[in-house]
């Protein structure tokens, strides 16, 4: 029978039934017994396990992830056994007893024990790769939500190094080798359908938790004597476990610079890098991650790269590859969405320049009603109280407020170039035409004052009424140089003054003889409705061409597949000429249905369109008389009060012009 605890020690060491266990200690109050590498049993008299503090730290110095609390003593004091509360499993054993008794309840117990462990492990373990999975989800909806090229790098980084405890790492991206392109056309000039041309590495970011960097981009050839470069070549992960040891495993054949070590005295030891793939199965990308540490969060300062930092284990190999696999993809579309963008910054310019080609006179128009459209959003964007204290607009709409902006005139590729670039009343063919026409009417004046003096000489008539011809022709010369000088004049763009209208009427119902004996008026029906505008250059007709030009802008904006982000733009532009009252065009659109960005964009289309020093039809404006003349369509019911107020106490006007 086994009685005391040297009974049991003296068991477990002699007899060949206990095999597998191993005394580990034993005192006079306890003694520990080892199955396995994970499991033990803290065997313990009365004196020790009645005794909460000293057992739970007897337990905890065995060591070992699982441990089985045995409280031995007698049938008496058994019974106390169930009162006590552990945290770690607890059995009893009541003195004396068998070997068979002991062995059974030791197998069984520590059995459960086991089981226990692994379901425990097998609970955090799955309770890892929910967290894990989780955040792998998290770190793809955001990377996959960033368009900024610099912010997604960044954050493909950040994560990578927050999933595997890096402490520093950085990401190359392949670009073309464009020079070394151009030298190889001259040798081969065509290339096979989808071969790359040669590429570079082009270091893009990099962060260290150890180290303050002085990050600067540069670029470095595709080289299979590189990590990144192998990496690249070899489209595989180089998993380094120290790079101060590379010289006993280098499968790659991969050489390490030293000199970023040396200068900064940091020491890169264990390196993961990961080639990024995108959708297409191509390389555009490396991630290089540095220094697994195994307490991550904290720098790693002297000794501590010898001591804190480990090799990349399997698991963060597999997570840095399940990242980047969703990284390499997001980095792509990213890509494509900077091209596409440049692309349709391009288009939006060539279409500006399309513009301007039309109407030269208006060069610079657009870019400066959007710049001002677009300060005047910021400012409303600023604003907490009024009318717009709740209006905001976030990147994409000040966006679309530029682009409208710079598209709001396009239609007037639809208006005759002539009208577009029409300084003065009359075409300047229709002002040649009238003054060869008076320079006829002057010939012709002449030719008939000459007959009618033939005729008095072969009357015999006297030279008085000679002399009174040629009186009477130099009136009339001198009223055709009026006539002439009133026609160059009414022909300005300028506000025309009371008396022109009847000396112009007057003209007109001077008549002449044509080479075809037709009896013709000096100033044709249409010349005089041209010469009689009182204001400008245009007749009814060519301003209802000039409108037009918002219908036109509406319509081709319309065609094109804008979006969700960008749909507002048509409505936007093909407002921008409508009035609060109702008085605008094309629409006779009243406030309430105006977009509040045509209304601001009304307000800069005018305020440039006074100011502008390129219109051959008229003088610029000082801009505070532009500012006065604004305030005046504002208090006509014309502008919006709330947003010409921001727009003059805001100064938005300086965005274009220097106050003087």
């Amino acid at each position: 029978m086994v009685e005391t605890l040297a009974d049991i020690g003296g068991l477990l060491e002699a007899d060949g039934a206990f095999e597998g266990y191993q005394l580990v200690t034993v005192d006079r109050e306890s003694l520990v017994v080892q199955r396995g590498s994970t499991s033990a049993a803290l065997l313990a008299l009365p004196s020790l396990w009645r005794d909460e503090e000293r057992v739970a730290r007897a337990i905890a110095s065995c060591g070992f992830q699982g441990t089985l609390l045995v409280c031995l003593g007698s049938h008496e004091q058994m019974a106390l056994v169930p009162g006590i509360r552990r945290q770690s499993p607890t059995t009893c054993l009541a003195l004396p007893t068998s070997p068979e008794m002991l062995g059974a309840m030791l197998g069984i117990n520590l059995d459960t024990v086991e089981t226990q462990m692994r379901a425990k492990e097998r609970g955090q373990l799955a309770e890892r790769y929910r967290f894990e999975l989780g955040e792998l989800i998290a770190i793809a909806n955001a990377i996959n939500s960033e368009r900024d090229i610099n912010r997604l790098l960044g954050l493909i980084l950040e994560k990578s190094r927050y999933v595997t405890g890096a402490d520093a790492g950085s990401i190359y991206v392949l670009v073309p080798d464009l020079e070394t392109e151009e030298k190889l056309r001259s040798f081969i000039p065509e290339r096979p359908e989808g071969a790359r041309g040669p590429q570079l590495l082009r270091f893009e970011v990099a962060q260290n938790e150890s180290l303050a960097i002085d990050f600067r981009s540069f670029t470095i050839r595709v080289s299979s004597r590189s990590i990144v470069g192998a990496a690249v070549l070899r489209r595989e992960v180089i998993n380094i476990p120290d790079l101060h040891d590379l010289g006993r495993h280098n499968p790659w054949g991969v050489e390490h610079d030293r000199s970023f070590d040396e200068h900064t005295g940091y020491q890169t030891r264990s390196v993961l890098t990961v080639p990024l793939i995108n959708h297409r199965d191509q390389v555009i990308g490396v991630l290089q991650l540095i220094n697994k540490k195994t307490t991550p969060g904290k720098p790693l300062i002297g000794s501590d790269f010898q001591t804190k930092v480990v090799p990349f284990d399997d698991h963060s190999v597999e997570l840095c590859k399940t990242l980047a696999s969703q990284a390499g993809i997001s980095l792509e579309n990213a890509l494509l969405y900077n091209e596409l963008q440049q692309v349709f910054e391009g288009f939006v310019d060539a279409s500006v320049q399309a513009i301007e080609s039309r109407d030269p006179t208006t060069s610079g128009h657009s870019r400066r009603v959007a710049d001002l459209t677009v300060g005047l959003a910021e400012v409303v964007c600023g604003e907490e109280r009024g009318p717009y204290g709740t209006v905001v607009f976030n990147s994409d709409d000040i966006k679309a407020i530029e682009y409208a902006g710079l598209l709001h005139d396009f239609g007037k590729i639809g208006v005759p170039e002539a009208v577009l670039v029409k300084a003065r009343k009359l075409y300047d063919w229709q002002r040649d035409m009238i003054v060869v026409r008076f320079d006829y009417i002057r010939q012709w004046l002449r030719s008939e004052t000459m007959r009618k003096k033939l005729d008095l000489v072969r009357h015999g008539e006297g030279a008085g009424l000679l002399q009174a011809l040629d009186e009477a022709l130099a009136k009339q010369e001198d009223y055709l140089d009026l006539c002439v000088a009133t026609v160059l004049e009414a022909n300005q763009p300028t506000v025309m003054d009371q008396d022109r209208p009847a000396l112009l009427k007057d003209i007109a119902n001077q008549t002449y003889i044509d080479p075809r004996g037709e009896t013709l008026p000096y100033l044709h029906n249409h010349e005089m409705q041209c010469l009689s505008i009182m204001r400008g250059s245009l007749n009814s007709v060519e301003r209802g061409q000039i409108e037009s030009h918002v219908v036109h802008t509406f319509n081709y904006l319309c065609s094109i597949p804008w979006g969700p982000r960008f749909g507002q733009i048509p409505k936007i532009a093909g407002a921008h000429h409508e009035k609060l009252d109702g008085t605008g065009y094309p629409n006779g659109k009243t406030s309430m249905q105006i977009p509040v960005q045509a209304k601001m964009m009304a307000i800069a289309d005018i305020f440039d369109a006074l100011t502008a020093s390129d219109r051959p039809y008229k003088k610029a404006v000082h801009w505070k008389r532009a500012l006065d003349i604004i305030g005046m369509e504002m208090k006509a019911g014309k502008l919006d009060p709330e947003l010409v107020r921001l727009f003059t106490e805001a100064r938005v006007y300086r965005r274009v012009i220097t106050e003087e």
